[in-house]
């Protein structure tokens, strides 16, 4: 961080990782504190994700840097308090998945995170705003999904038991017993579409669900939105793509499409929006591409 880094909030989701930031929180602020001016260090342990929103707006307000530790939601609320401002985030990875470190290239240990955060390195990064039909917003690092892959990311959200990594498997295993194609309307760069999907995604990094590649490539630097398209498969054949999820492989398949552009407007029958593994709510939902949205550390 630079010299002029005299405010700094750390807030963090203590639960994260089955309870794994609060383990690391002690050695995580020694070694903050040994690199930051005296006093410059804030600390705000969450006790649910209204007081950790609250907590980033806060920092944003009053600080001259946010650093969120815990999972993606976590990393989430940060993005969404620092888009648009001049606030950089760092991200200290905690939790099991870590879509959002992977997807602008940020260290995936914490120790790494510290020594990065701590170095002053800044750039800027593109983000995936979201426009709900209330008109708000909402900012996206990764990926802004509506179909088959929305609810299975809102069904592992809602686990009460935690299964880390196994979770978006589990679920996913669940959902396909019953799950059709959806009906999809579109508007890509203002041209209107209709078809059946099995999913859709619209990205600005390539990751979701704990190191699933949505996007292979993604670039959030280049202004656009990375769209992957799942047309209509038997439930054979996309169980037989889920793995492959994790290398990228299922681009391959002929029922993918990919294409990139500047806005996508998802609307549809039965289709439930997310963001980030995070409910975006009622479609339609339109994707817009914001070039430097965020300035990031590390």
């Amino acid at each position: 961080m630079s010299d002029g880094a005299r405010r700094v909030h750390l807030v963090v989701n203590p639960t994260a990782g089955r309870g794994r930031a609060r383990r690391l929180l002690p050695k995580v602020a020694d070694a903050l504190r040994a690199a930051l001016p005296s006093d410059a260090l804030r600390i705000v342990e969450a006790t649910d994700a209204e007081h950790a929103e609250a907590a980033c707006r806060t920092a944003v307000a009053e600080a001259d840097v946010l650093l969120v530790m815990g999972g993606d939601g976590m990393a989430h609320l940060g993005l969404n308090a620092c888009a648009g401002t001049p606030v950089p985030l760092g991200v200290l990875p905690a939790g099991t998945g870590n879509d959002l470190c992977r997807g602008l290239g940020l260290p995936l240990g914490v120790r790494d995170a510290v020594v990065a955060v701590t170095q002053g390195r800044r750039r800027r990064v593109d983000l995936a705003q979201v426009t709900k039909p209330d008109g708000t917003t909402r900012w996206v690092g990764c990926v802004v999904s509506s179909g088959f892959d929305s609810r299975v990311a809102l069904r592992a959200a809602a686990l009460r038991v935690p299964l880390g990594p196994l979770a978006y498997a589990v679920c996913a295993l669940a959902e396909l017993r019953t799950f059709r194609p959806l009906r999809y309307r579109l508007k890509v760069d203002g041209a209107p579409r209709e078809l059946d999907s099995m999913a859709i995604f619209v990205a600005n990094a390539e990751f979701f669900g704990g190191g699933m590649r949505a996007a292979p490539g993604a670039d959030v630097h280049d202004g656009l939105l990375d769209v992957t398209v799942i047309h209509p498969v038997g439930r054979a054949t996309l169980l037989r793509l889920l793995p492959s999820l994790y290398s990228g492989g299922f681009v391959r398949h002929p029922a993918i499409e990919r294409f990139r552009a500047s806005e996508v407007v998802v609307d549809g029958d039965g289709l439930i929006g997310s963001g980030d593994g995070e409910a975006l709510g009622d479609v339609p939902l339109r994707v817009a591409a914001v070039s430097n949205a965020l300035h990031v550390l590390g």
